[in-house]
């Protein structure tokens, strides 16, 4: 059974960076496609970016300018940072695993808890 946990700091404040890391069990992310997730209040679920089994990266064009997603093969994680926060940044945060790639958030068979993160001063 695959499982993913997200940790990471809760509040971050506006102009900073957001940085959360994925702990995988159960299976390798050197297998299979590694995204992130967020789902703002009151909307619905947004893909931000994937990590393939091979290390390769594929973020959604709108946040490629502020998103990096990179892995530790070694500790099983991989992470998200995304810079420049401002308050629309503002979600739960999943981390969730595809067998095949898409940015299609439905499509993916594991996930996380999620982690809120709230970007305030």
């Amino acid at each position: 059974q695959v499982q993913l946990q997200e940790s990471g700091p809760g509040l971050v404040k506006p102009s900073q960076t957001l940085s959360l890391t994925c702990t995988v069990s159960g299976g390798s992310i050197t297998t299979n496609y590694w995204s992130w997730i967020r789902q703002p209040p009151g909307k619905g679920l947004e893909w931000m970016g994937a990590i393939t089994y091979s290390g390769s990266t594929y973020y959604k064009p709108s946040l490629k300018s502020r998103t990096s997603i990179s892995r530790d093969t070694s500790k099983n994680q991989f992470t998200l940072q995304l810079s420049s926060v401002t308050p629309e940044d503002t979600a739960v945060y999943y981390c969730a695993r595809g067998e095949v790639f898409t940015t299609h958030p439905n499509e993916y068979d594991y996930w996380g808890q999620g982690t809120q993160v709230t970007v305030s001063s």
